[in-house]
């Protein structure tokens, strides 16, 4: 395992494994399987609703000899709707509660929306109190980030976790958060199967040089951006494949073709678009009246 060093020295691992969409009945196991693996970074969220059995995971790979806390790198983020100071205090305390941990590693804002900056100073409280290693932010554009980099100068976030992928490389945001020191952390790096990116020509044949996947290609190209990747599968054997990155580089002309590839937009929704904001507000105000929130598919 490769890892980056975090501006306040904390190290984290370049490779983890994420938990967005796995299914209630099947957390639990896949967090297992991808610390049997050799996952130690494990990024969840409290709109995955699945804290209790990444928790419940952590717990038996701690009892049974698996790994030590202290090897793991526990994420979570906290939704709109626990934003400003006390919900977002009493939140993350809660989500420390279903993690069966007495601190996270990492801890970050899943939106900027909403009052992002009382949540924010609640995330800096907990951090000067030990209860987290380290904070950030998710999903703030280069805007967003400049503005809370500029003006809450108390604590800059450490991490920036935003949708990087080939199609939607993230270049001029990652250089916009070395100005402040935060470290770019990719999700959807596979952009979820999108403009068909398993049989893209380009990556297909790059991979043929190396003997690798497509996937594997991938995430090799942002960890030579020096990005932290986050990955997901419910199975083993693609799990194995996805953390098996650290035994073969890219060519600059390699790293040269893929850049092309960067279409520069989102695959997914954009923050600016103010049809996008109200559905944020609409999906705040629904997931407060109903219970079932597993049934939800939407792109957090």
């Amino acid at each position: 395992m490769e890892y980056v060093t975090l501006s306040n020295g904390l190290k984290m691992p370049k490779n983890g494994f994420g938990v967005y969409q796995i299914a209630k009945e099947d957390c639990e196991r896949c967090v297992l399987d991808a610390i049997k693996v050799g996952y130690r970074l494990i990024d969840t969220a409290q709109s995955y609703f699945n804290e209790e059995e990444v928790g419940n995971a952590i717990e038996k790979a701690i009892n049974e000899g698996l790994v030590k806390r202290e090897e793991l790198f526990i994420t979570s983020k906290v939704w709109i709707d626990n934003y400003g100071y006390e919900k977002c205090k009493e939140s993350v305390l809660e989500s420390m509660r279903k993690l069966k941990v007495d601190y996270l590693d990492l801890m970050l804002l899943h939106q900027p929306f909403a009052d992002y900056y009382g949540a924010y100073r609640a995330l800096e409280d907990l951090y000067e109190e030990g209860k987290l290693k380290a904070i950030g932010v998710s999903n703030f554009y280069p805007d967003r980030l400049s503005d809370i980099c500029l003006f809450e100068r108390k604590i800059l976030p450490h991490v920036n976790q935003v949708e990087t992928n080939v199609f939607n490389a993230q270049y001029e945001a990652q250089e916009n958060m070395k100005k402040y020191n935060v470290q770019i952390e990719a999700w959807a790096p596979f952009a979820e199967g999108r403009n068909n990116m398993f049989s893209n020509e380009v990556l297909v044949e790059i991979g043929k040089n190396h003997n690798k996947s497509v996937a594997q290609v991938v995430l090799r190209w942002l960890t030579e951006r020096n990005a932290v990747t986050l990955s997901k599968s419910t199975k083993i054997e693609r799990m194995e494949e996805n953390f098996n990155i650290f035994d073969f580089e890219l060519s600059e002309e390699e790293m040269e073709k893929i850049k092309e590839l960067d279409t520069k937009n989102s695959l997914f929704f954009s923050h600016y678009d103010p049809n996008m904001v109200a559905w944020f507000d609409q999906t705040v105000v629904s997931r407060r009246t109903n219970n079932d929130h597993t049934k939800d598919k939407k792109n957090w």
